[in-house]
C-alpha cells in the first residue's frame, strides 16, 4: 500500500524483500524459508541470509538508491538480529559483525509493524504457504521475537517507527504514512 501510494504521488519506488529481492537472493530463500525448522543450524542461517542480503543490496538496493529511488524493502538485517542471533542462541555479535563487515548500512527508517505474537502467527498461518518454516517453531518463538524487536527500536530509536499492526489496513497505512511523510523531501 505504502509503495502504490508513493507511485500515484510521483515518487520512483523499488518494492523489493528479504531474503530475496534478486535472482540469487530469490533462490537462497527458498533454501531458508522452506523446509524442516531444524533444516538448518542458525550459524549456517546466519551465512545464507548474509549471502542472499549481499547479493540483493549488489543487484537491487545500491542501484535504486544510485538512481535516486527509494527502496521500500520488507526485511533487512533487524530480522537477522532477531530470528537467527537471538531466537537460536546468543548469536548477536555474530551477526552484527557479519553485517558490519559484508553489508555496511542501514535503512534510514524502519517500520516495525507490532501486534499480538499469537495473532500475527494466526495471521500467518492462515496464508497457507509454503514458506512457513519460522512460524513452524510455534508461539513461543514469535512472543520472543516480538520482545526482540521491541528491544532492537529502543536500542535504534532514532530509525524505528513502532506501528499498531492489529488493526484493519487502512489504519495501519495511515500510520505507516504518517511515520514516513517526515522523510520525504
Amino acid at each position: 500500500m505504502l509503495a502504490d501510494r508513493l507511485q500515484r504521488d510521483g515518487v520512483d519506488v523499488v518494492h523489493t524483500r528479504e531474503p530475496g529481492g534478486s535472482p540469487g537472493a530469490e533462490e537462497i530463500r527458498a533454501l531458508v524459508l522452506q523446509g524442516d525448522p531444524d533444516r538448518w543450524s542458525a550459524e549456517t542461517e546466519i551465512l545464507l541470509f548474509t549471502a542472499a542480503r549481499r547479493d540483493h543490496l549488489e543487484r537491487t538496493i545500491l542501484p535504486a538508491l544510485d538512481a535516486g529511488k527509494v527502496v521500500i524493502c520488507d526485511r533487512f538485517a533487524d530480522s537477522t538480529r532477531m530470528y537467527q542471533g537471538l531466537s537460536r542462541g546468543n548469536l548477536r555479535a555474530k551477526v552484527d559483525a557479519l553485517h558490519n563487515l559484508m553489508i555496511g548500512i542501514e535503512p534510514d527508517l524502519t517500520l516495525l509493524i507490532d501486534m499480538d505474537p499469537e495473532t500475527g502467527l494466526s495471521r500467518a498461518k492462515s496464508r497457507r504457504g509454503i514458506e512457513e518454516r519460522f512460524e513452524d517453531f510455534g508461539a513461543s518463538l514469535q512472543e520472543a521475537m516480538r520482545a526482540g524487536f521491541l528491544a532492537l527500536a529502543h536500542e535504534y530509536a532514532n530509525r524505528f517507527r513502532i506501528i499498531n499492526g492489529a488493526r484493519d489496513p487502512d489504519a495501519v497505512a495511515e500510520d505507516v504514512w504518517a511515520a514516513i511523510s517526515p522523510h520525504l523531501t
